[in-house]
Protein backbone atom coordinates (compact mmCIF):
# COMPACT_ATOMS: atom_id res chain seq x y z
CA UNK A 1 0.00 0.00 0.00
CA UNK A 2 1.46 3.28 -0.87
CA UNK A 3 2.19 5.68 1.92
CA UNK A 4 -1.02 7.29 3.56
CA UNK A 5 -1.84 10.80 4.40
CA UNK A 6 -3.29 11.48 8.16
CA UNK A 7 -6.52 13.75 8.47
CA UNK A 8 -7.31 14.96 12.64
CA UNK A 9 -11.04 15.58 12.27
CA UNK A 10 -11.23 18.43 14.31
CA UNK A 11 -14.14 19.61 13.30
CA UNK A 12 -16.62 18.51 16.11
CA UNK A 13 -19.40 20.84 17.94
CA UNK A 14 -18.04 19.78 21.69
CA UNK A 15 -22.11 20.10 23.21
CA UNK A 16 -21.57 17.53 25.45
CA UNK A 17 -18.34 19.48 27.61
CA UNK A 18 -20.13 22.80 28.94
CA UNK A 19 -18.02 25.17 29.91
CA UNK A 20 -15.10 23.04 30.02
CA UNK A 21 -15.13 22.44 26.28
CA UNK A 22 -16.30 25.74 24.92
CA UNK A 23 -14.51 26.00 21.77
CA UNK A 24 -12.21 23.36 20.95
CA UNK A 25 -12.02 19.77 22.70
CA UNK A 26 -8.57 19.29 20.81
CA UNK A 27 -7.07 22.14 23.10
CA UNK A 28 -8.16 21.35 26.49
CA UNK A 29 -4.98 20.42 28.56
CA UNK A 30 -4.12 16.52 29.32
CA UNK A 31 -1.09 15.88 31.36
CA UNK A 32 0.43 19.53 30.63
CA UNK A 33 0.00 19.38 26.89
CA UNK A 34 -3.35 19.45 24.58
CA UNK A 35 -5.32 16.81 23.62
CA UNK A 36 -4.53 17.85 19.81
CA UNK A 37 -0.68 17.54 20.87
CA UNK A 38 -1.27 14.06 21.50
CA UNK A 39 -3.09 13.11 19.11
CA UNK A 40 -0.28 14.71 16.61
CA UNK A 41 2.80 12.88 18.34
CA UNK A 42 1.10 9.59 17.36
CA UNK A 43 0.28 10.60 13.83
CA UNK A 44 2.81 11.60 12.57
CA UNK A 45 5.19 8.31 13.28
CA UNK A 46 2.22 6.94 11.13
CA UNK A 47 1.78 8.77 8.56
CA UNK A 48 3.73 10.48 5.16
CA UNK A 49 1.52 13.86 5.88
CA UNK A 50 -0.79 15.21 8.08
CA UNK A 51 -3.50 17.81 8.03
CA UNK A 52 -6.23 19.03 10.47
CA UNK A 53 -9.47 19.20 9.27
CA UNK A 54 -11.27 22.24 10.70
CA UNK A 55 -13.84 24.39 10.29
CA UNK A 56 -13.32 28.18 11.41
CA UNK A 57 -10.43 30.55 11.64
CA UNK A 58 -7.38 28.22 10.88
CA UNK A 59 -4.70 30.25 13.01
CA UNK A 60 -6.20 28.84 16.24
CA UNK A 61 -4.15 25.97 14.88
CA UNK A 62 -1.03 27.84 13.87
CA UNK A 63 1.51 26.82 17.04
CA UNK A 64 1.01 23.09 15.48
CA UNK A 65 2.31 24.26 12.11
CA UNK A 66 -0.01 21.86 10.04
CA UNK A 67 -2.29 22.78 7.34
CA UNK A 68 -5.89 22.83 7.93
CA UNK A 69 -8.30 21.99 5.79
CA UNK A 70 -12.22 23.09 5.88
CA UNK A 71 -14.93 21.31 4.95
CA UNK A 72 -16.09 22.09 1.96
CA UNK A 73 -19.86 21.36 2.34
CA UNK A 74 -22.68 23.53 3.63
CA UNK A 75 -24.08 23.23 7.42
CA UNK A 76 -22.10 20.83 10.08
CA UNK A 77 -22.34 17.50 7.30
CA UNK A 78 -20.24 15.22 10.36
CA UNK A 79 -17.13 13.32 10.41
CA UNK A 80 -18.29 12.16 6.95
CA UNK A 81 -17.90 16.03 5.15
CA UNK A 82 -14.29 16.03 7.02
CA UNK A 83 -13.36 12.45 5.20
CA UNK A 84 -14.56 14.33 1.98
CA UNK A 85 -12.14 17.86 2.64
CA UNK A 86 -9.50 15.19 3.63
CA UNK A 87 -9.49 13.37 0.39
CA UNK A 88 -9.83 16.34 -1.92
CA UNK A 89 -7.07 17.86 -0.04
CA UNK A 90 -4.52 14.59 -0.62
CA UNK A 91 -5.56 14.37 -3.89
CA UNK A 92 -4.32 18.20 -4.71
CA UNK A 93 -1.34 18.41 -2.50
CA UNK A 94 -0.29 14.41 -2.90
CA UNK A 95 -1.80 12.82 -5.47
CA UNK A 96 0.51 10.07 -5.35
CA UNK A 97 -1.11 8.69 -2.21
CA UNK A 98 -3.88 6.54 -2.99
CA UNK A 99 -4.98 6.62 0.91
CA UNK A 100 -5.79 8.86 3.95
CA UNK A 101 -6.55 7.89 7.37
CA UNK A 102 -8.65 9.71 9.58
CA UNK A 103 -8.04 10.54 13.31
CA UNK A 104 -10.27 11.71 16.00
CA UNK A 105 -8.73 14.69 17.42
CA UNK A 106 -10.54 13.63 21.01
CA UNK A 107 -8.49 10.67 21.64
CA UNK A 108 -5.35 10.93 22.59
CA UNK A 109 -4.36 7.29 23.14
CA UNK A 110 -5.65 5.54 20.00
CA UNK A 111 -3.00 2.68 18.97
CA UNK A 112 0.72 3.36 17.65
CA UNK A 113 0.01 0.95 14.90
CA UNK A 114 -3.03 1.71 13.85
CA UNK A 115 -1.95 2.58 10.33
CA UNK A 116 -0.51 -0.70 9.48
CA UNK A 117 -2.94 -2.75 10.57
CA UNK A 118 -5.63 -1.01 9.00
CA UNK A 119 -3.51 -0.93 5.77
CA UNK A 120 -2.87 -4.55 6.48
CA UNK A 121 -6.41 -5.89 7.05
CA UNK A 122 -7.47 -3.70 3.97
CA UNK A 123 -4.63 -5.49 1.37
CA UNK A 124 -5.73 -9.18 2.85
CA UNK A 125 -9.10 -8.93 2.67
CA UNK A 126 -9.43 -6.88 -1.15
CA UNK A 127 -11.27 -4.51 1.03
CA UNK A 128 -12.19 -0.99 -0.07
CA UNK A 129 -11.75 0.61 3.00
CA UNK A 130 -11.28 -0.40 6.39
CA UNK A 131 -12.35 0.81 10.25
CA UNK A 132 -10.94 0.70 14.03
CA UNK A 133 -13.09 -1.43 16.82
CA UNK A 134 -13.02 -2.36 20.21
CA UNK A 135 -14.95 -4.27 22.27
CA UNK A 136 -17.63 -4.99 19.77
CA UNK A 137 -17.96 -1.52 18.55
CA UNK A 138 -17.08 -0.13 15.59
CA UNK A 139 -15.04 3.35 15.25
CA UNK A 140 -15.69 4.59 11.66
CA UNK A 141 -13.45 8.10 12.09
CA UNK A 142 -10.41 5.72 12.55
CA UNK A 143 -10.36 4.87 9.17
CA UNK A 144 -8.53 4.15 6.26
CA UNK A 145 -10.07 5.73 2.60
CA UNK A 146 -9.06 5.23 -0.61
CA UNK A 147 -8.78 9.00 -2.36
CA UNK A 148 -10.52 7.11 -5.99
CA UNK A 149 -13.71 7.51 -4.10
CA UNK A 150 -13.86 11.39 -3.24
CA UNK A 151 -16.34 11.95 -6.25
CA UNK A 152 -18.53 9.36 -5.08
CA UNK A 153 -18.71 10.77 -1.30
CA UNK A 154 -18.97 14.25 -2.72
CA UNK A 155 -22.28 12.82 -4.62
CA UNK A 156 -23.56 10.94 -1.27
CA UNK A 157 -23.28 13.94 0.50
CA UNK A 158 -24.44 16.61 -1.81
CA UNK A 159 -27.01 14.72 -3.85
CA UNK A 160 -28.02 12.01 -1.28
CA UNK A 161 -27.85 14.05 1.73
CA UNK A 162 -26.12 11.05 3.10
CA UNK A 163 -24.67 11.95 6.73
CA UNK A 164 -24.01 8.64 8.51
CA UNK A 165 -20.78 7.00 8.00
CA UNK A 166 -22.47 3.71 8.10
CA UNK A 167 -25.02 4.11 5.69
CA UNK A 168 -22.45 4.84 2.91
CA UNK A 169 -19.83 2.25 3.97
CA UNK A 170 -22.20 -0.13 3.51
CA UNK A 171 -22.00 0.52 -0.40
CA UNK A 172 -18.80 -1.17 -0.26
CA UNK A 173 -15.94 -3.85 1.28
CA UNK A 174 -15.52 -2.64 4.63
CA UNK A 175 -12.97 -4.94 6.56
CA UNK A 176 -13.00 -3.95 10.61
CA UNK A 177 -9.69 -4.38 12.64
CA UNK A 178 -10.99 -4.96 16.32
CA UNK A 179 -7.92 -3.73 19.07
CA UNK A 180 -7.58 -5.35 22.46
CA UNK A 181 -9.30 -2.75 25.30
CA UNK A 182 -6.32 -3.82 27.96
CA UNK A 183 -5.49 -2.21 29.88
CA UNK A 184 -7.75 0.58 28.42
CA UNK A 185 -9.92 1.06 25.23
CA UNK A 186 -7.36 3.14 23.22
CA UNK A 187 -10.08 4.57 21.35
CA UNK A 188 -11.37 6.45 24.64
CA UNK A 189 -12.94 9.98 23.77
CA UNK A 190 -12.84 12.94 25.69
CA UNK A 191 -16.84 13.55 25.46
CA UNK A 192 -17.80 15.31 28.83
CA UNK A 193 -15.72 16.78 31.85
CA UNK A 194 -15.42 13.86 33.82
CA UNK A 195 -13.93 11.74 30.74
CA UNK A 196 -11.16 14.00 31.01
CA UNK A 197 -10.21 13.53 34.38
CA UNK A 198 -10.23 9.64 32.89
CA UNK A 199 -8.12 10.72 30.60
CA UNK A 200 -5.60 12.47 33.28
CA UNK A 201 -5.55 9.51 35.11
CA UNK A 202 -4.86 6.95 31.85
CA UNK A 203 -1.76 9.55 31.00
CA UNK A 204 -0.30 9.26 34.05
CA UNK A 205 -0.47 5.08 33.73
CA UNK A 206 1.34 5.16 30.53
CA UNK A 207 4.12 8.03 31.44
Amino acid sequence: MSEVTGIILAGGLARRMGDAGRGDKAMLQLGGETILSRVIERAIPQTAQLAINANGPADRFADYDLPVVADQIDGFAGPLAGVLAGMEWALEHAPEHQWIVTLACDTPFFPTDLVARLCARTIAGKADMACAASGGRNHPVFGIWPVRLASELRHALVEEEIRKVDLWTARYNLAVVEFSTHPFDPFFNVNRPEDLVRAESIAREIA
